[in-house]
């Protein structure tokens, strides 16, 4: 019936980092793999900071964080409101001290100062979506790229940083987003599925104000060429290390 919860049978519970991470998230539709590890280890968050996800699904990036740094305060907004609810209970769950946000990222809640902002946004302008809506919404742009970096970037601190994973195809228009937002400084890490593949995905970072020059890091291989993850991948994905 209307407004009933949904039956216990439509989540699946997962682990991340090793088990460290406890997480509920909906059989079908968008599913946490391993972006959200990744962003989550990129942050260069210290424990008693406050750090912002627009669009954080059911939570699986601000908890890879919050577990990796014990002490940060997460503010996170997700327009989806059933999803919202599942992030609260994840992050109460997991022990997160985090405030959830129901709302749109175009029409955000009056939110705090934080030192860190992130996201792993809608990226596909155009093609042919989803009909899964969870899916479609995850994966195509409704508010535009622009719109979520001027999000992010609004209750940045003086050089708190801000940061996406991408695709690889769109990094210029990112790095254009957050100069257009106020940030500079800004750094590449690509994420190579195997040594010598180019990259799928991309890790983008700048400061609110930053000034310095811009750089292009080392960057992490994934697979061996076996399959397995790389050392230097386990170390994050199951680890919890920080990269770079």
């Amino acid at each position: 019936m209307p407004g009933s919860e949904p039956p216990a049978e439509a989540f699946t519970e997962d682990a991340l980092l090793g088990g460290r991470v406890r997480l509920t998230q909906p059989r079908e539709g968008f599913r946490a793999a391993l972006d959200p590890v990744l962003l989550a280890a990129f942050i260069p968050a210290r424990p008693g900071e406050t750090v912002l996800e627009a669009g954080c699904g059911s939570g699986a990036a601000f908890l890879c964080l919050a577990v990796r740094v014990p002490g940060v305060a997460v503010q996170a907004v997700e327009r989806d409101a059933e999803m919202a609810a599942l992030a609260r209970r994840n992050a109460e769950g997991n022990g997160a001290a985090a405030m959830i946000h129901a709302a749109d990222i175009r029409t955000p809640p009056p939110l705090p100062r934080c030192d860190h902002a992130f996201a792993n946004p809608p990226y596909w302008p155009g093609g042919t979506p989803s009909p899964q809506p969870r899916r479609r919404d995850a994966a195509h742009e409704d508010a535009a790229l622009e719109d979520w970096v001027a999000m992010l970037a609004r209750p940045l601190r003086h050089l708190g940083t801000l940061t996406l994973v991408l695709p690889a195809g769109r990094f210029a228009a990112a790095a254009a987003a957050l100069r257009g937002a106020g940030c500079g400084s800004v750094r590449l890490l690509p994420l190579w599925p195997r040594a010598g593949v180019a990259a799928k995905r991309v890790l983008i970072q700048a400061r609110r104000g930053g000034r310095g020059a811009d750089e292009v890091l080392p960057g992490l291989v994934l697979h061996a060429a076996d399959g397995s993850f790389t050392p230097a991948a386990e170390a994050v994905l199951r680890g919890g290390a920080a990269l770079p």
